[in-house]
């Protein structure tokens, strides 16, 4: 982990200015049991006289950005966070500080590492550059066989800022390309004349499109990729083709997108590592209740509409198609703890800055391996509230596909995470979120 000099007192700054062959091997490697992302760093430990280093996180204030930040600055990175508030709060930003403080008071330090946040839309290229200028480092004079010297203090980047609602995406493609895809590359122009070249990618199990998972108990990485590929399902070698299967909205096509803009950079640019983290259903909160889903506008995640009807916000909760093939018609979904998937980003973080990459480009599913159908997610939603959801069935959602659930044996083996959360944590912690705040982020 990069070495970190936290300031003398805590710190929050806001600043409101606007075709090869890979083989890949899936079976028969042992897989460690104890989580990366547990490797915290020992508060006494840090040098006081190195240099400052920072993640930087677009979107930081949003559900998994938020979350995100939080453990980066519990594990001790220095963070700095974009966000245009578009879809996010902030009072968020305080309440990150409040628990960081909270957090390194326990351990009886006076010092925490620095948050600093940046009112910005990542797109808008002249406020980006005003941003990176302010962490840029002194002169220095280049290494030999260095083709690009990284001239800034931040040393890493995770990208949250996207556009992420499936049935919206459909609606408005055009939208979601804009945000998704072309400002993307333009971010990842001026990181790399900045020389930062690091970089953990918010992608999504929808690049797997609509893959059958009757003939597959989960979807390993290998199932979409950036090159033929050779790997091994049940003992069997198989041949995988570049691409993917059946990408079923706009949403996806954009994460697929973004993935193959990144894989053609790291064969252009060999400075470049970069993780590309197909996350599955995100759901929960941070156990003390004070971040939580909260999206602004018309949800379309499945756990911020249940809360909407426990809060009597909304009647009833419409579950989209009961005729799958699945356990009880409905939906099958891996359904990972937010907290889990923050930690998954520490993980994938700390293996690319630390040379722990076998590969510059490296996709891993973030899930948990378990899948649950939408009716259960609402029994244990009613089991830890004590409260009746009421539901009627709708037709299926174009888009939608009957089971999406990872395979997330690359994680553990490479990055050396898992989760550690189960399903009624995750309806516990938002329950209580719910509790402690009625009107959720609001407060007019």
């Amino acid at each position: 982990m990069a070495s970190l000099r936290p300031d003398s007192t805590p710190t929050l700054s806001i600043d409101s200015r606007p075709s090869s062959v890979y083989l890949s091997s899936s079976i028969g490697e042992s897989v460690p049991t104890t989580p990366r992302s547990e490797y915290d760093f020992n508060p006494e430990t840090l040098d006081d006289s190195a240099p400052e280093k920072y993640i930087l996180v677009t979107g930081g204030l949003g559900y998994i950005g938020s979350h995100t930040t939080l453990e980066l600055l519990r594990a001790g990175y220095n963070v700095v966070v974009i966000d245009d508030l578009s879809n996010s709060y902030i009072t968020v930003l305080e309440r990150i500080q409040q628990l960081v403080d909270e957090h390194y008071n326990k351990l009886n330090r006076k010092s925490t590492p620095t948050l600093n946040f940046h009112n910005i839309d990542y797109r808008d290229s002249a406020s980006l550059r005003a941003v990176l200028d302010q962490y840029v480092l002194p002169p220095f004079t280049a290494q030999p066989n260095q083709l690009t010297a990284n001239r800034s203090k931040i040393v890493g980047v995770i990208h949250f800022a996207a556009f992420k609602a499936v049935a919206e995406s459909i609606q408005i493609p055009l939208s979601y390309y804009a945000n998704n895809v072309a400002g993307f590359i333009g971010l990842l122009e001026t990181l790399g004349q900045y020389g930062i070249k690091t970089l953990a990618f918010s992608s999504s199990a929808t690049v797997y499109g609509s893959v059958d998972q009757e003939d597959s108990v989960s979807i390993p990485e290998e199932f979409c990729v950036h090159a033929e590929t050779m790997f091994y399902k049940d003992a069997e070698l198989m041949r995988m083709q570049q691409g993917c299967t059946g990408l079923t909205n706009p949403y996806g096509r954009t994460k697929w997108m973004c993935e193959a803009i990144l894989w053609d950079l790291s064969i252009s640019d060999p400075e470049w590592r970069i993780v590309a983290l197909r996350y599955f259903n995100p759901v929960g909160c941070d156990p003390s209740g004070l971040l939580g889903e909260d999206p602004l506008g018309i949800p379309n995640n499945i756990m911020p509409v249940i809360c909407k009807v426990l809060r009597e916000e909304i009647p009833i909760l419409n579950v989209f198609g009961n005729d799958y093939n699945t356990v009880d018609g409905t939906g099958v979904r891996d359904f990972i703890h937010v907290t889990d998937l923050a930690k998954g980003h520490l993980a994938a973080m700390r293996a690319a800055t630390e040379g722990e990459l076998i590969a510059p480009f490296r996709t891993f599913n973030l899930g948990s391996g378990q899948g649950n159908s939408v009716l259960e997610l609402v029994a244990t939603m009613k089991k830890v509230s004590g409260k009746d959801i009421p539901l009627q069935f709708t037709d299926r959602r174009v888009g939608d596909v009957a089971t999406c659930v990872a395979k997330p044996a690359r994680a553990a083996r490479e990055l050396h995470w898992k989760t550690e959360r189960q399903l009624i944590d995750s309806c516990r912690d938002t329950w209580n979120f719910l509790l402690k705040n009625p009107r959720g982020y609001r407060t007019d």
